[in-house]
């Protein structure tokens, strides 16, 4: 049983991040479904490693190059997988006005004018957030280490909630068609939620709200124009959770 769940590990760091996991590491249709359960943890790590870049950079760094090179170390643990995902996004909807259209547009690989933007407006807020949290009193390392888990466990909620829209013959991987069950959710939600008890202050939770939210109206947008989910959806979503979060931080910590 741990065997087989490490396999799913393993597995979800196999398709989510470029950490070498060994040819060993099974990756079939049936192994890759059930390791979407592992999203959040997944995040945990490539959190870690962004906390843990910050950390050695800022000790002989300004703060404003270390928090560029945490960002740029997360993008590279990942292949900047839902960067790509929030662009597409950024593309599809901003220049298609039919289902049809969108999806044929998030499934080009060229970079738009949305696409650019989006990502321009993403990646600088991100990284002003974060600029102004470690000027506040809360610990920037659990910050970076739980905005990419809980993000990742708000993205996991659409693959719960929302059908997979593209047809079998144009989905980019076939394993990402069936919902994810109740058992990975609730794993999923385990790790995306575990790192907000290192703050050791009650305020951190409600952040949960606003990302509740978020996953909400993002749900509800996706379903509107095209009838459900893809994988780029929920690339977006969890881009778009993770500001969503430290924006939250911000204005509580502001607030209380």
């Amino acid at each position: 049983m741990i065997k087989r769940q490490f396999s799913y590990f393993l597995a979800s760091l196999f398709f989510f991040t470029r950490i070498p996991c060994g040819k060993w590491v099974d990756h079939s249709s049936e192994v890759l479904l059930k390791c979407r359960r592992y999203f959040s943890l997944v995040g945990l790590v490539i959190g870690a490693i962004a906390a843990l870049v910050y950390y050695l950079a800022q000790r002989i760094l300004p703060l404003d190059l270390s928090i560029i090179l945490s960002m740029v170390s997360s993008i590279w643990v990942t292949g900047a997988f839902h960067e790509d995902g929030f662009a597409d996004v950024c593309d599809g909807f901003g220049g298609g006005w039919t289902k049809e259209r969108i999806l044929t547009i998030m499934k080009d690989s060229r970079l738009g004018t949305f696409g650019v933007i989006g990502l321009i407006a993403i990646l600088g807020t991100k990284f002003l957030s974060l600029i102004h949290l470690e000027k506040l009193t809360v610990n920037i390392l659990y910050v970076i280490i739980s905005g990419h888990s809980i993000s990742r466990f708000i993205a996991s909620l659409l693959l719960f909630s929302h059908a997979y829209v593209r047809k079998q013959e144009t989905a980019k991987v076939n394993h990402v068609r069936e919902k994810l069950g109740v058992k990975s959710l609730i794993i999923s939600g385990i790790f995306g939620i575990l790192p907000l008890f290192l703050f050791q202050n009650w305020r951190v939770f409600l952040t949960l709200i606003p990302l509740f939210f978020t996953y909400l109206y993002m749900g509800y947008y996706f379903k509107k124009w095209i009838g459900g989910q893809t994988g780029d959806c929920a690339g977006a979503l969890q881009q778009i959770a993770e500001i969503v979060f430290y924006i939250s931080l911000l204005s509580l910590w502001k607030l209380f």
